[in-house]
């Protein structure tokens, strides 16, 4: 059986680490404490700081050499990124801290494969932990308390968090059928598109939609890294429109880039590049105060992009695509990307729209491999689903 390894800062947390250790042991679970500290200290552990502070790919000697706390905790977290990957008996990780070992644990967190158990027991788990969550399934626990001592809140707390770890990393994963995974992006206007895509291929594939929020962007691409998913059907790339424009869903420089790395057939659209979003209509910045917005609802406001702003995705996209090393499909619906670009509809401005496609045109580099599809539909035509699933049967027959 793989180990349970429990992660954190043995110069401050040894007490807590340790009583989580003992109650994983208890459950018939390998242990491996790890030390994180930045301190020395004399407590008993299975890696030191130091073991991991070697791991660090360009400056293994941080710990005698960092000037301040923060340098060595960023290097620390650099370090144990580098460390969990390369541990062959690593079942599951657990790690306990303030906002610091927050910080270089979940940085180890990571970089560990989908469905490897992590859990992080943290005072910062009540706010704001996409920085440390990001497109990873790391699950955050409110330590409620400080980590600081066990007392009759933090037993209850830390015993819940080992008692669950115990269990992933001993429990078996029921099996499934094991049909190829094929990724797909969609948002609420490009759903019917995506739904009807889905239900054409969902015999041969097991479909995994993906929300284009940002970190739902981040997860398709984590997904292509790993391995796992092989087959794709980028029909909604408006994390891009966020990106390039400062909206709040935006899956950051990186969106497209495993294509890059991995080279596996890709085929994609343009949905939803007509918008971008922002929160409640006064969250909206003053720069954008005249343009055209949308309350999609209370909390959500779109804002239509603009020939300028559509000139500039296609730019980048199209250099993006260029660099894909294996076959791509690009498919543009001359008459609207999404729902609400369409005849009569808020964001239609086929102006916009045509700007983007000759932008897309003019910097796409066609090849046999490498093919742009224009189309004369909306996205979310039943004709362009087919499209979509016949472009992308040619490149997976």
């Amino acid at each position: 059986m793989k180990k349970a390894y429990i992660v954190g800062t043995c110069d401050t947390k040894y007490e807590e680490l340790a009583f989580v250790r003992d109650i994983i042991a208890g459950k018939g679970v390998g242990t491996v404490l790890v030390d994180v500290g930045t301190k020395p200290h004399g407590n008993p552990v299975d890696v030191t700081a130091a073991e991991v502070a070697a791991c660090h790919p360009s400056k293994p000697g941080f710990l005698s050499s960092a000037r301040e706390r923060g340098e060595a905790v960023g290097a620390m977290g650099e370090a144990l990124a580098a460390f969990l990957p390369a541990r062959d008996d690593l079942g599951g990780v657990i790690g306990l801290g303030g906002s610091g070992g927050t910080s270089i644990i979940t940085s180890g967190m990571r970089m560990l494969p989908l469905g490897t158990p992590k859990i992080m027991v943290s005072t910062m788990a009540s706010g704001n932990v996409a920085p440390y969550v990001g497109p990873n399934d790391i699950a955050m626990m409110y330590s409620v308390t400080d980590v600081s001592g066990i007392n009759r809140v933090s037993r209850v707390v830390l015993a819940n968090a080992a008692n669950a770890l115990a269990g992933m990393v001993s429990g078996p994963v029921p099996h499934g059928e094991d049909r190829p995974l094929l990724g797909m992006t969609m948002f609420g206007v490009t759903t019917p598109c995506v739904d009807m895509v889905r239900h054409a291929m969902e015999k041969d594939f097991d479909c995994l939609v993906f929300h284009a929020t940002g970190t739902g962007g981040q997860s398709f691409e984590k997904l292509v890294d790993s391995g796992m998913m092989k087959c794709v059907l980028d029909i909604t790339t408006t994390e891009i429109c966020d990106h390039l424009m400062g909206g709040v869903l935006s899956a950051g420089e990186g969106r497209l880039d495993a294509f890059i790395r991995t080279g596996i057939p890709y085929v994609g659209s343009v949905g939803a590049l007509d918008m971008v979003n922002f929160g409640a209509m006064d969250t909206v910045p003053e720069k954008y105060k005249g343009r055209k917005l949308y309350v999609h609802n209370p909390q959500v406001t779109l804002m239509r992009t603009t020939p300028e702003e559509n000139t500039r995705m296609g730019e980048w996209i199209g250099d993006k695509l260029n660099r894909f090393p294996g076959p791509v499909r690009f498919l543009l619906p001359l008459k609207g990307v999404s729902m609400i670009d369409a005849p009569g509809q808020a964001f239609h401005w086929p102006e916009a729209d045509e700007a983007l496609f000759s932008a897309l045109e003019r910097t796409f580099r066609q090849s046999d491999q490498h093919r742009l599809v224009k189309l004369p539909l909306n996205v979310n035509d039943p004709e362009f689903a087919a499209a979509l699933v016949e472009n992308f049967r040619e490149l997976h027959p």
